[in-house]
């Protein structure tokens, strides 16, 4: 895995903070600007994560997303926001976001955020569950190696987070997994944040595997967690 991180970000103060704290941790950086510069230095080469800016000059950092997840699904990025609203945190997932964090922010919970972004994709590459085999439930298959979800014949397009928390549901159907179980393996160990983020996502996932169809595959138990299983209505 490269050892490359690319902050995209207008505001140089900032930008200058996170190279500095960054290269202390023993990883190379490279700055942009602008959103048009980031992409294209994101589609450059491979990166091992990417931090991203909302608000940018030229080309906005959800469309950089946007365009940056149609070739390339896979490198870990964190949206960063001026602004603590639903809006912009939800656009970023949902074009495809890992994790996002917003302006003020302690140095240490970004560099906490980013561990855990990096160790996922790290897991994803190395862990033997990972491997080409598909795996079905009821009329829906989900394809490791592609990361393909089909349902009667119907692609299903989750993003990045969504993906791994639906596989991770998924390779341990029938069982109910808690909220802290979700977030260990998930977003991993050393997420800071409100467990909440589970139910948001529950909701997003449910939405695309679940609500035009007869059979639920997702299900909650209140007070426990969330389970795949089949059910008929």
């Amino acid at each position: 895995m490269a050892n490359g991180v690319l902050i995209v970000e207008d505001e140089k103060k900032i930008a200058r903070l996170l190279e500095l704290e960054l290269i202390h941790d023993g990883y190379t950086v490279t700055i942009a600007d602008n959103g048009r510069d980031g992409l294209d230095q994101a589609l450059s080469k491979e990166w091992k994560l990417i931090i991203l800016d909302i608000m940018l000059p030229e080309l906005n950092g959800i469309e950089v997303l946007r365009r940056l997840r149609k070739v390339d699904v896979e490198t870990p990025v964190i949206v960063l926001t001026a602004r603590n609203t639903t809006p912009d945190i939800v656009s970023g997932l949902d074009q495809g976001a890992n994790d996002y964090i917003t302006k003020p922010f302690e140095i240490e919970e970004l560099l906490a955020r980013m561990r855990a972004a990096v160790r996922n994709r790290f897991i994803e590459q190395t862990d033997p569950k990972a491997s080409s085999s598909s795996l079905k439930i009821d009329n829906l298959t989900l394809n490791k190696a592609t990361r393909d979800i089909n349902r009667e014949g119907k692609k299903i397009e989750l993003t990045p987070k969504e993906y791994d928390l639906f596989l991770f549901l998924l390779e341990n159907k029938y069982q109910v997994m808690n909220r802290e179980q979700i977030i260990n393996h998930v977003w991993g160990y050393d997420f800071v944040g409100d467990t909440n983020i589970v139910d948001v996502y529950i909701r997003y996932i449910r939405k695309k595997i679940d609500h035009d169809f007869d059979v639920n595959l997702i299900h909650t138990f209140r007070g426990v967690g969330y389970c795949v299983r089949e059910e008929e209505n």
